[in-house]
Order: structure tokens, then C-alpha cells, then sequence
């Protein structure tokens, strides 16, 4: 699924970027789908204007982002994740993804409203 145009705002760092997929290969995306997302999912989460701070801690050898926000069923995740320059276009590489835990959930996201499941 190719996000055609997106934005996705880093607010920390005040990027925008022009969005025009996602690169997944053979090592993402079993990284990604290790914990139980879907690729649509991940996909959805980044697309759907997730919260985004810079992975500090993470960034020797590229800069790397955390993204918070909901799949489309309502649940809560976190998603590691890089920008690629292919080919003059932007892609978002997700380097790992996975559902936070109830605690995070209300740590990161307290303003959340409550879903129906």
C-alpha cells in the first residue's frame, strides 16, 4: 500500500516530508510482523498522522523516529522507523513495530479516547 502524497510531520524536529511509500524487504518485514501487526496495519498507523519523536538513543548509523499511534481496530503501538531516499522518492522503513502495553498506552496516549472492541 503506497501512500501517494502524504505528509508525515515530525513535530520535534519541525520535517515535513513528502511521503511516497514504504520499503519493505525480506528483513523488515519479518522484524515488523514479528509481534503480531499486519503490514497494512503498520502502514495505516504511519499514514493515519501518528504522534512522532526522534529515537535518540537509536540513531548512530541513521536517524531514526518512534511513532505512536492506533491501528485502525483502536489499538495502541509503537513503530520504529527510518526515511530512504530510492530513486528521488521518500519512503518510510518501519524497523520494528509492535502493540504497547496497557501501561504505556496510558503513559504515551492519556488523552485517547476509549473504543469499543
Amino acid at each position: 500500500m503506497a501512500c501517494q502524497n502524504r505528509y508525515l510531520s515530525l513535530h520535534m524536529s519541525g520535517i515535513m516530508r513528502v511521503i511516497s511509500g514504504f520499503d519493505w524487504d525480506d528483513g523488515n518485514r519479518i522484524k515488523c510482523q514479528k509481534h503480531g501487526l499486519t503490514i497494512a496495519e503498520i502502514e495505516a498507523v504511519l499514514s493515519g498522522g501518528p504522534r512522532v519523536a526522534p529515537d535518540i538513543l537509536h540513531s548512530v548509523a541513521e536517524a531514526r523516529y518512534i511513532a505512536i499511534g492506533d491501528t485502525p481496530t483502536g489499538r495502541p503501538v509503537f513503530i520504529a522507523f527510518t526515511y530512504r531516499l530510492k530513486q528521488e522518492a521518500w519512503l518510510i522503513r518501519p524497523v520494528s513495530a509492535r502493540f504497547m502495553h496497557q501501561r504505556e498506552a496510558k503513559r504515551y496516549a492519556p488523552e485517547r479516547p476509549p473504543h469499543d472492541h
